[in-house]
């Protein structure tokens, strides 16, 4: 009889629930904690480039020690845009709207997909925003939706994460659309470009449209069919999290009842949305990675209303960025060696992707320039830092091909954000919120990397 019962599961889980079991196991026994996984890039790059480039080991620890604290600026840029969006996200305001969407799904196939979009739509408008909201929403559904698979639920709220990089937060496109490009391109640019031709074009619309609608599908098909597969959490392990009593009003002593008002948060909002809003009158829709987070930052401080509920949230923020505070030097050393060039100019980056445009043509050539940033991404999970490495190369071979730059910037920027699903840098902030690790999530990663992989490359070739 038991057995009979294990034949019958094994026809219900599928040729899909299998391959999806099996890169869940993977991950689980062979994927280290993410700080392992950079310091064993840290020496696979080192080597390789050693290698490839024919330059000694110690110019390669010296590209590595240059590199280390080259992107200090843009490293505080991204942990502004995960606190800032952190902070806004675990506002009263939004709590409720999600505490009433958890209401909604009513089995774990609808809170896998509830979640995916939820994420998805919010990771567009900001990827900080998004990876926190998200990974917030899977928590409070876990408490509600019996027999939900919990690190399905967490890979989901991540796997929004997928397209950052196509919405308006997108680091590339800004980047592109900020001007001062010559040296960055290789002389390959001039001037600026518009979001209208990259984040708001319809190539790039339709991509996001299509995974927007499809991921969710996808993801509540990878749910356990079996229960004894099922991982689920205690709801009891969240009950630490209530907020803090608040002080009662007569046992305020006047810096109390300073860092408690709203007179403070209030007048901060005034000033910051009158500048915003003045930005945006006199420079049009102009976005980029600073107007960005000052949106998010400043919504974060009038919604939290008083100082001391503002200071609470950006405290709690904090945690989940000391990942991102450690990692990124070293993700930063790895582009310098990266990037590294011999004497005669040639770099590892470079030949990964002059090794791409060896096999391009016109048709070709956005959809190899997209695998190639996926690659690059591997070793420097940065839209910046891909942006840094990629642009010299690619964005002068796509105008000798006669491809847009704002294409070739979009195929650099869908890689960069592709190849997230298997590189748990950017996982850190939802997971320490989930209070999971890489090896938990990443095995459903992979099924989402192989699917989102070829509708980005058929979208690029022929949209």
């Amino acid at each position: 009889m038991e057995q009979s019962n294990s034949i019958e599961q094994n026809r219900k889980i599928g040729i899909f629930g299998k391959f999806t079991q099996i890169c869940v196991s993977l991950m689980q026994k062979y994927l280290p904690d993410a700080f392992l996984f950079a310091a064993i890039l840290t020496f696979i790059v080192f080597i390789m480039a050693t290698t490839l480039t024919k330059q000694s080991p110690l110019a390669m620890a010296n590209f590595w020690g240059n590199g280390v604290w080259s992107l200090l600026a843009f490293s505080m840029q991204m942990v502004v845009v995960l606190v800032s969006g952190h902070t806004l996200a675990t506002a009263p305001f939004f709590k409720k709207i999600l505490n009433k969407l958890s209401d909604i799904p009513k089995n774990p196939r609808q809170s896998i997909m509830a979640v995916t979009l939820v994420s998805s739509i919010a990771c567009i408008l900001n990827w900080g925003f998004g990876l926190v909201i998200g990974a917030i929403y899977a928590k409070e559904l876990a408490k509600k939706i019996k027999g939900v698979d919990y690190r399905l639920l967490i890979a989901s709220a991540y796997s929004g994460f997928l397209l950052w990089h196509g919405g308006i937060s997108g680091s590339i496109p800004l980047t592109l659309a900020s001007g001062n490009l010559e040296k960055a391109t290789a002389g390959a640019l001039s001037s600026g470009i518009s979001t209208s031709e990259t984040i708001f074009s319809s190539f790039n619309l339709s991509i996001l449209a299509i995974l927007l609608i499809t991921m969710p599908i996808l993801n509540a098909a990878m749910h356990p069919k079996n229960k004894n597969d099922i991982v689920t959490v205690d709801p009891t392990l969240f009950d630490n999290e209530e907020p803090q009593q608040q002080l009662s009003r007569e046992n305020m002593t006047p810096a109390d009842k300073m860092e408690n008002s709203s007179i403070i948060n209030i007048l901060i909002g005034i000033l910051g949305y009158v500048y915003i809003i003045n930005y945006f009158v006199t420079k049009g829709f102009d976005l980029n990675l600073n107007i960005v987070n000052l949106i998010f930052l400043v919504t974060a401080i009038v919604l939290h209303k008083t100082p001391k509920n503002l200071l609470n949230a950006i405290s709690n923020a904090t945690k989940g960025a000391s990942g991102i505070i450690l990692q990124f030097p070293f993700y930063a050393g790895i582009m310098g060696m990266m990037t590294g060039a011999n004497i005669e100019g040639v770099s590892l980056a470079g030949l990964i992707s002059e090794w791409f445009i060896s096999m391009s043509g016109q048709l070709s050539f956005p959809a190899l320039s997209f695998l190639s940033a996926g690659i690059v991404n591997f070793f420097v999970p940065s839209g910046g830092g891909q942006w840094a490495v990629q642009a010299p190369i690619m964005m002068p071979a796509g105008k000798e091909l006669g491809i847009s730059a704002a294409r070739t910037g979009m195929a650099i920027a869908w890689g960069d954000a592709w190849t997230n699903m298997i590189q748990p840098f950017w996982a850190l902030p939802a997971l320490a919120i989930a209070k999971l690790g890489a090896k938990d999530v990443m095995g459903y990663g992979i099924v989402i990397l192989l699917y989102s992989g070829i509708i980005i490359t058929l979208s690029l070739t022929f949209l």
